[in-house]
């Protein structure tokens, strides 16, 4: 019997057939990039699907693709504003270029490639690093306490901490990083793969990075300026392909974007931008309780306050609607709870658009308002930041009970017509 080697699937896509072991399809069941379910009649006969989790891994010898619903480059465009929203990577700009690939894993290693050769042109940056090393010679200052811990008595070598100009800085630590991650990766194009080798030749002189420990930190400065796009994209890859952890017993390698967690993080970084105009304080994940005791917590995705602190609207980001057996309206309940605790009397619950509808319910007995707003991914970037500036009027004009400028319901009438629509909810 021929056992199934490769998935191609798609984000939330059906069910795919594949014939796998049975000890093949457990670890696919629990590696928690897709789900698996297997004929209780036929051990060997699985069915496979994606959950919110792109891109190609390996899971107990079987390649799994998954291919996002969003358009590549919306992708990296949402991933590249969370990082730096005051520049983003915008793909109708020279700043990103994924080529003719269709694939994430080819277009990030394209891309990536194409950033840094540009950085490079114009020579390896240098900096100065801090060096400590027992050398023969005297060299920057003496570290004492070392001298004398470590070699009483003996005069050479000499403990010392030294500034020493070179490319084995944070910067080049990083893009080496990449360019060898991503060749372990599978599917790399062939011209990509040479031009991969021959970044991480030109980076010969700086050190690999230690397996286990943080990546290294670097601030963007003027001197750095055409290392800031491929470092943040060496970043992304870099913490993508962390995947490669064992989860029980199994073990998952390969590059992954979590939408819901991208979602999340982009919405939360432009409403944050958006909301600058109207005064007050943006916390993301902020710690709140909903009981007297402080023992229930909660950590709404945003809280918009004013500048003493006080609550003046709240938003989460649900990338798809929750809805576990007994509560198939889980995201407005814990929004209700989100309102309550806050002494809110509105509340915004953002979707992607295609996964819930805009809407506007009104909470009977308290009359609290949980409007469902929908972005649309698929947008060019520039739509898509207007969409949130929307949603920031909403949320910091709509919000106030005695405002006499327009409510956040009629906000929504104005700006979207079309899918807005008012109705009550127990």
């Amino acid at each position: 019997m021929t056992f199934t080697r490769r998935l191609d699937l798609t984000e939330h896509g059906g069910w795919s057939p594949a014939r796998l072991s049975p000890t093949t399809g457990q670890s696919l069941a629990e590696s928690g990039v897709v789900e698996a379910r297997t004929d209780p009649y036929d051990p060997t006969h699985w069915e496979v699907r994606a959950l919110t989790k792109v891109g190609m891994v390996r899971i107990a010898g079987v390649e799994v693709s998954v291919a996002p619903k969003l358009p590549i480059e919306r992708l990296f465009f949402l991933v590249g504003y969370t990082a730096d929203p005051t520049r983003g990577w915008r793909t109708d700009e020279e700043l990103v270029d994924i080529g003719s690939h269709t694939g994430i894993v080819p277009a990030l290693a394209h891309a990536f490639e194409r950033l840094a050769d540009r950085a490079l042109r114009q020579g390896l940056l240098q900096g100065y690093r801090t060096v400590e090393d027992a050398i023969p010679v005297v060299r920057g200052r003496i570290r004492t306490t070392d001298q004398m811990q470590r070699r009483y008595g003996v005069p050479l070598p000499v403990e010392v901490t030294y500034d020493e100009f070179t490319t084995d800085i944070p910067e080049n630590q990083l893009l080496l990083a990449a360019a060898e991650r991503l060749l372990r990766l599978p599917e790399i194009p062939r011209v990509v793969r040479h031009r991969l080798v021959r970044l991480c030749t030109r980076l010969t002189e700086v050190g690999p990075l230690v397996p286990g420990r943080p990546l290294p930190r670097w601030r963007p400065s003027r001197l750095n300026a055409r290392y800031q796009a491929p470092c943040r994209f060496a970043e992304l890859i870099l913490n993508g392909t962390s995947v490669e952890h064992q989860r029980g017993d199994v073990r998952v390698d390969g590059f992954l974007f979590d939408l819901a967690k991208v979602f999340e993080d982009f919405v939360c970084a432009a409403l944050t931008q958006a909301l600058r105009p109207y005064g007050g304080r943006c916390r993301a994940q902020a710690r709140h309780h909903l009981d007297e005791a402080s023992e229930i917590l909660m950590k709404p995705d945003l809280v918009h306050s004013s500048d003493e602190g006080v609550p003046r609207a709240v938003a989460d980001a649900k990338y798809k609607a929750e809805r576990p057996e007994g509560f198939p309206q889980a995201d407005l309940y814990q929004m209700l709870a989100y309102c309550t605790a806050l002494g809110l009397p509105a509340g915004h619950l953002i979707y992607a658009k295609g996964n819930e509808p805009q809407a506007l319910h009104t909470v009977r007995g308290t009359g609290t308002a949980i409007i469902q707003h929908a972005l649309e991914l698929d947008e060019e970037p520039s739509r898509i930041l207007a969409a949130v500036e929307r949603i920031a009027a909403c949320m910091a004009v709509g919000d106030q009970p005695h405002s006499h400028g327009p409510t956040c319901a009629g906000i929504i009438r104005q700006r979207a017509p079309e899918v807005s629509r008012t109705r009550p909810h127990a």
